[in-house]
């Protein structure tokens, strides 16, 4: 209504309403001073019955925190970052921050925006999965120097920040040596381009454990384009035209192996009889499908639990870098045919197989590596 004034309540309003002293309202709300049970209980009733909001800034200025975190994802719209958007989200509103949530749309420009205008908005640190393994590198750096940064799933080299994310070489591991049990002697890669370190990882993983278990591949049979479910389809139809279809199709993540699922289906190749397919991240999609897909789980609430308590360490000056990967696990579905010591006739239920028993490398595969001076 014209004319009219929305007035402030204050906190000396909030000292008469609880009957206590303003110091004393400072002290309950801001939980920097102990006060009383009785005290905080009164103090906060008072706050909520008159609709006090307080003075977040002036609070922030004075703590030098503000209580939020940035997070910059290549791609939001790609079900795993949004699973593990929300798995930072809960981690950090358990410790009563927020969460500012940008999308790089795997551009390197927009990404590099996005970390300028949070740490000019002064969040406590930031969470990023850089979009690309180089063209990343110097906004992350610069970043870096300014404020507190943790990378997670994908990272750049060449900066002294730390990573959370799953050993991708032991997932390749997991993988094919469960095609090879079920009677794979060949198969086939379809990944994105190789601008990100998880791309890079997951197909040299490849490649290694094809090689040690003496399964056949072909550089025809290497394809890379995005990640996305219009070029899984895309390249299984260019695998099922070819001379000579492999016994099994690897893609680097779910939504590839979704469409290459829908191009088995559609050209009439039989899965697994045919040909066994797997996918890597284990999206909601991966278990509703048809048949249900054999991929790797990735411990995103763990990754989002570390991804904070570094982020809270990382203002250690001079700290060396933490590097943590966390073990994956192999959730086998009916894409694949059952190994022969695992078998059940008619099973429809999951089998999760987990990699080996944690322990301290970086240069070996393991279910948990880290390299840290930080506890």
């Amino acid at each position: 209504m014209e004319g009219t004034r929305v007035h402030r309540v204050t906190i000396a309003q909030v000292a008469a309403r609880a009957g206590v002293s303003t110091a004393t309202v400072s002290r309950a709300l801001s939980g920097n001073r102990p006060v009383s049970a009785e005290i905080r209980r009164r103090v906060d009733a008072a706050a909520r019955e008159l609709g006090y909001a307080g003075n977040t800034i002036a609070s922030a200025l004075r703590r030098s925190r503000t209580d939020t975190v940035g997070m910059v994802v290549p791609s939001i719209r790609n079900p795993f970052f949004t699973s593990l958007v929300e798995s930072v989200e809960h981690a950090l509103h358990d410790q009563g921050r927020q969460l500012f949530l940008c999308d790089s749309r795997q551009d390197v420009a927009v990404e590099a925006g996005h970390l300028r205008s949070l740490a000019a908005r002064q969040v406590d640190g930031i969470i990023i999965s850089p979009c690309h393994g180089s063209g990343s590198t110097p906004a992350v750096e610069a970043t870096a120097a300014a404020i507190p940064l943790v990378q997670l799933d994908r990272h750049v080299a060449g900066t002294n920040t730390d990573w959370v994310g799953v050993d991708d070489g032991a997932s390749m591991r997991l993988v094919l040596e469960h095609l090879h049990a079920a009677g794979a002697r060949s198969a086939a890669f379809i990944s994105s381009t190789l601008t990100n370190s998880s791309t890079e990882l997951r197909l040299a993983g490849f490649r290694r454990h094809a090689e040690r278990l003496g399964m056949g591949t072909r550089d025809d049979w290497i394809l890379l384009g995005e990640y996305s479910v219009e070029w899984g389809r895309r390249a299984a139809e260019t695998l099922i035209a070819g001379s000579g279809l492999p016994d099994a199709i690897v893609c680097a993540d779910d939504l590839i192996a979704l469409g290459a699922l829908r191009a088995c289906r559609d050209h009439g190749v039989a899965v697994p009889a045919d040909v066994q397919v797997t996918g890597y991240d284990d999206i909601d999609f991966a278990a509703l499908c048809e048949p249900a897909l054999t991929t790797v789980s990735q411990p995103r609430d763990r990754i989002a639990a570390e991804a904070v308590r570094l982020l809270d360490a990382a203002a250690g000056a001079g700290a060396t870098a933490a590097h943590i990967a966390l073990a994956p696990s192999l959730v086998v579905r009916q894409s694949t045919a059952p190994a022969p010591a695992t078998a059940t006739a008619g099973a429809r239920l999951d089998v999760r197989v987990r990699a080996g028993q944690p322990r301290s490398s970086r240069s070996d595969e393991g279910a948990h590596q880290e390299s840290s001076s930080r506890p």
